[in-house]
């Protein structure tokens, strides 16, 4: 079965949960929708960080974002990571988790990025497999989000949009759009991002991500150091515009500001929802 967003809880207006803002987030209870974890970071965690994630989860609703699943690799998937990335979702009842569309690794070596993969056809049936596997193992929902990126394959037969598509129609996972991506992948190859997102099946966008990110000129770094830029908000827009509400957040990963900062960023999501008539939690 296809995920969609009408199947989810729609959560509101969320932020990734950051180690700087964790004593703020527990005195003042912020009206934040959600907050979304960086995966990895809790899955071997001290005992006082888990501890404070926990007491996060029985006020705030969480979800659970990684960076290792390596869903586009060929090596095996790894199982011991997924019985403790099923553990923690299950502790902190997450309704969903996230992870990339990309490879991370080969012969049980991680790199520590997130690659891109060529959009094949034979890329595409290996990975909606593993996804399948993926997804019964985890007994949740798993959202795939498109990556950002710097270099393509000559030889991919189909767009990234496309990719994300077929993968959902033959995998059942859900999207997580992340808009900045869309914006930087296009500025550094030379496409056009509406016809990206209209490509898509947006019936099946459960998470968005915004974020900011750093402008070299003649290419641009998803870093999300900095405000979300106008015409990435121009896109979430053209979204919402066709999607209605979705679960939307900000990362803000590297200089990050005091929380309101960040929080203020991810209120400016509210306008657009509110001139659909819709009011969420933040």
């Amino acid at each position: 079965m296809v995920t969609e967003r009408a199947q989810l809880p729609q959560l509101g207006l969320g932020l990734g949960l950051r180690s700087k803002h964790l004593g703020y987030i527990l005195e003042k209870q912020p009206p934040v929708g959600f907050f979304e974890l960086l995966s990895e970071n809790y899955l071997d965690g001290a005992a006082r960080s888990n501890r404070i994630v926990s007491e996060i989860s029985e006020r705030y609703q969480v979800v659970l974002h990684g960076v290792s699943l390596s869903i586009g690799s060929s090596d095996p998937l790894n199982f011991e990571y997924l019985k403790r990335l099923k553990k923690l979702a299950d502790q902190l009842r997450a309704p969903w988790i996230s992870d990339h569309v990309c490879w991370t690794g080969v012969l049980g070596r991680n790199t520590h990025d997130l690659l891109p993969i060529p959009y094949t056809q034979e890329a595409l049936t290996h990975m909606a497999e593993r996804v399948r596997v993926v997804s019964d193992f985890l007994e949740r929902p798993l959202l795939l989000e498109n990556p950002s990126s710097y270099v393509s394959f000559a030889y991919s037969s189909m767009s990234e949009a496309e990719f994300m598509r077929g993968l959902v129609e033959l995998s059942g996972c859900g999207i997580l759009l992340d808009i900045n991506n869309i914006y930087v992948s296009a500025k550094n190859h030379s496409f056009d991002p509406v016809e990206y997102i209209e490509k898509l099946p947006l019936e099946s966008v459960v998470q968005v991500h915004l974020a900011g990110h750093t402008n070299k000129g003649t290419h641009i770094l998803d870093t999300h150091s900095d405000h979300v830029i106008d015409e990435v908000w121009d896109l979430f827009a053209h979204l919402v515009a066709k999607t209605g509400p979705v679960s939307t957040m900000v990362e803000w990963d590297e200089n990050i500001p005091a929380f309101e900062v960040v929080f203020a960023e991810v209120r400016k999501a509210h306008k657009f929802f509110t001139k659909r008539g819709t009011f969420l939690h933040a």
